[in-house]
């Protein structure tokens, strides 16, 4: 989609043009207001244009947006020990002005949002398909905001009437009610707007097999659906949510597929590359659409108030990822536990799941005429030749949503320059979050089993012995330890299942999150004088390693803390659990929500 810029005074809905003179009222037509822009489908179609450009903003999904939720995971671990500690660490101090950004970035989309919402007036049943599709899209997209809001900050102000606000003092709407006890009062509050956001939209949009710009990146019933089961999963609504993906499934696993056709596609590959073979494929519910290098302008657009007409419409994520030596920023790594976990598991056929050449940017000799074989961009890797990401600290690197796999360019592209479409989700999603619904609802059933296998089956790897996994106890660890994290390593999302799991309020979970955060530092120069004799691909011993995130994570902060600029700011915000270092155990428990123990 090509980026249109609005007007600031449209952006946040101040500046109105009133005449002097009572006799003669002229509207400046160089300067766009609230009045009169957005009366017709055109102008409210650059505003959706504007919603989607939004969230491809440094605080939605373009960089820290995306990143912080990985770090949070125990997938990824923090290898330059500067840019995303105290995220990696989960930490982060209120002054940090790094985690104001996701809230800055989300409420600009929210206000655009909120402002088409008020120009459609009409109820749905009497608008026509293209206002439908209109409403369905900001409905859509505030839901996202709100999704991500709610599982950053925990208590963000839920603002939705845009008519409440026509000055920057209505921007100060409180987080907090009489009768609060904590900041969870509010999340509830805002998961239940999300619900109803999502839910509208899933009425209002079209399917993605309407094709054109439905099935090119826009919001469609589908993504609506699958972003409404995962709303209801975060509160452990799982008999609701496993209705919705039903839905969703192909007629092959035994769904009605009302809200279009997916399936997985054969390749997994195929959902890490850019360009129009790879992106908006039949796996693809929802991706955020990135330009591909060569078609890009020239200007980093980073912040919401520097938008350009020549924006370079690419994400850094790449930058953050890639291998120093590539000319990277080299600030995230994969953890060695989830490497390990894809090597303790081969295919029917012998060979390496697939899914680890996608995901880890090591030398395999199963890589060997596999794709693009053992290239770290495009340089032959060796098997004693180790690439690490970061050359001080190490760290094995991350190949997911960068080109270190594709053969494009020889080096990273950094800045806002990848063109590699993020799936924020795919149709795997669908199906193991409906095989962790039918076990928390009715146990290890075979229909769980048949949706896991689908997902197994695209690796290559033999299906799961149903007598290993005879407890619904059994059966999530290995949705929640090994299968999601295979599918899904490295991918934003990590973050939200720790969350809903409630791993932050059992000393088992939390004991694993530390086991699988253990990191060993590691240099070429002290391993080729002997100084080390491990590799960075080998297990870490977590009583016997140089860093482990978990270990100085702080009660609360399982959620970012509201930026203290922020609270300054607005005098009826208050701060959250991280503010105030508060365990949510008592929310979580409080709700009747289990916390399923470990299963060695």
């Amino acid at each position: 989609m090509k980026l249109y810029k609005l007007s600031l005074a449209l952006l946040l809905g101040i500046g109105t043009i009133t005449s002097c003179s009572d006799k003669l009222d002229v509207s400046d037509p160089n300067r766009q207001t609230s009045d009169n822009f957005g009366n017709t489908a055109d102008e409210l179609e650059e505003c959706v244009i504007a919603c989607y450009n939004h969230i491809r903003m440094e605080g939605t999904y373009a960089r820290v947006g995306f990143n912080i939720d990985v770090t949070r995971g125990d997938e990824v671990w923090n290898s330059s020990q500067v840019w995303y500690l105290p995220f990696d660490d989960m930490n982060d101090p209120v002054t940090d002005e790094i985690n104001q950004w996701i809230w800055r970035d989300w409420y600009y989309t929210i206000n655009v949002c909120n402002f088409i919402l008020y120009k459609i007036t009409d109820e749905n049943s009497k608008l026509s398909d293209r206002y439908k599709y209109i409403k369905g899209q900001a409905l859509f997209i505030r839901g996202l905001a709100y999704y991500n809001l709610a599982g950053y900050y925990q208590n963000p102000a839920l603002i939705t009437d845009y008519n409440e606000y026509k000055t920057l003092d209505g921007l100060y709407a409180s987080n907090y009610e009489d009768g609060d006890a904590d900041g969870n009062a509010q999340y509830d509050r805002v998961l239940d707007q999300v619900e109803n956001d999502f839910s509208e939209a899933m009425v209002l949009l079209p399917t993605k097999t309407l094709g054109g710009q439905w099935a090119k990146g826009r919001a469609t019933s589908g993504a609506a659906a699958g972003y409404y089961a995962r709303t209801l999963m975060m509160r452990h609504k799982y008999a609701e949510a496993l209705t919705v993906l039903k839905d969703i499934l192909s007629t092959a696993d035994g769904g009605n597929q009302r809200y279009g056709e997916y399936k997985l596609m054969a390749d997994y590959g195929d959902n890490f590359q850019e360009g129009s073979l790879y992106e908006n494929n039949e796996e693809s519910l929802f991706e955020v659409q990135f330009l591909d290098l060569e078609s890009q302008g020239t200007d980093d657009e980073w912040t919401p108030v520097n938008t350009s007409p020549n924006a370079t419409q690419g994400h850094a994520i790449e930058s953050n990822y890639g291998p120093g030596d590539f000319g990277g920023w080299a600030d995230l790594s994969v953890s060695p536990w989830l490497y390990n976990l894809y090597k303790a598991e081969r295919t029917t056929s012998g060979s390496l799941d697939s899914r680890l050449y996608w995901t880890v940017g090591t030398y395999e000799s199963d890589w060997e005429g596999y794709a693009y074989g053992n290239m770290c961009y495009k340089l032959p890797m060796t098997a004693t030749d180790y690439v690490v990401t970061n050359n001080g600290y190490g760290g094995l690197p991350i190949a997911k949503n960068t080109n270190l796999r594709t053969g494009l360019y020889d080096k990273v592209v950094t800045g806002l320059h990848c063109g590699i479409n993020l799936r924020m989700m795919r149709y795997s999603d669908v199906l193991l979050r409906a095989a962790e619904c039918e076990n928390e609802v009715s146990g290890p059933t075979a229909n769980a089993f048949r949706w896991i296998d689908a997902v197994r089956s695209r690796a290559g790897l033999s299906n799961l012995d149903q007598s290993k996994f005879n407890t619904p106890d059994k059966l999530f660890e290995q949705i929640a330890n090994v299968e999601r994290p295979k599918e899904f390593g490295c991918e934003f999302g990590r973050g939200f299942d720790l969350l809903r799991w409630g791993f932050f309020y059992a000393a088992d979970r939390m004991q694993q999150l530390r086991e699988h955060a253990a990191v060993n530092f590691w240099t070429k120069a002290k391993y080729a004088s002997g100084a080390y004799k491990y590799t960075p691909k080998d297990p870490v011993d977590y009583n016997n390693c140089d860093k482990i995130s978990f270990d100085t994570y702080v009660q609360g902060h399982e959620f970012l803390p509201i930026n203290q600029e922020t609270l300054n700011a607005n005098p009826n915000l208050v701060g959250n659990s991280a503010n105030n270092s508060s365990n949510n155990a008592s929310y979580f428990t409080g709700k009747g929500w289990k916390v399923h123990p470990v299963v060695k």
